[in-house]
């Protein structure tokens, strides 16, 4: 049996330029607004057999808004960023300028005493390659876009550096079908996105 794992990016907390590292902040009004615009289109992914989240409160509240009562995966947390948490990228870059483009060039490179981006894409690839097929053969999993980001590079056996180059919007979806060690990236249009001419 193979399992089909969608991912929902989690909605926002603040605009872009101002994501932080391991940013634990709950969503803002305009993520709740984008989660109820949402919430009607993605609702039929709450019939998965198995749904989960990232620990992140705008993770947790995400699934909740969208009514998928997901279970909180510790696998399944941002990038241990360190004494970077919390910090912009550009805040990040303004303080340490050479650690930071060691990190962003060797994905073994731990400058700020957290994760290296290699650890993280094993270890939630390890959690991908372990849900449990007698469970059922549809999972959803609200996470950060970052962890999504990361599930796809391990999926897809990319090259770490695929990390850089994959744009994870909040509340999209995307899907992997198979199973441990076999992954297959999967496109399916949404209900409004099928009406569309």
């Amino acid at each position: 049996m193979s399992l089909r794992v969608t991912f929902v990016a989690s909605a926002r907390s603040a605009p872009l330029l101002a994501e932080r590292f391991e940013d634990a902040r709950p969503l803002d009004q305009a993520g709740w607004d984008e989660v109820q615009r949402v919430a009607a289109d993605l609702l039929p992914l709450a019939a998965a057999e198995l749904r989960y989240c990232s620990p992140t409160p705008r993770s947790r509240a995400t699934g909740e808004g969208l009514g998928y009562a997901p279970l909180v995966q510790l696998a399944l947390r941002d990038c241990d960023m360190g004494r970077w948490r919390g910090l912009t990228l550009g805040e990040a870059m303004a303080r340490e300028p050479d650690q930071v483009d060691a990190w962003l060039a060797d994905p073994r490179a731990t400058p700020h005493g957290g994760e290296s981006l290699l650890s993280f894409i094993s270890r939630v690839g390890g959690w991908l390659d372990t849900r449990p097929v007698d469970d059922g053969g549809r999972i959803v999993a609200v996470a950060e876009p970052s962890v999504i980001r990361a599930a796809l590079v391990y999926a897809l056996k990319a090259p770490p550096s695929t990390y850089w180059y994959i744009d994870v919007r909040p509340l999209s979806t995307v899907t992997v079908t198979g199973r441990g060690g076999r992954w297959n990236l999967r496109f399916d249009l949404s209900p409004s996105q099928a009406a569309r001419p």
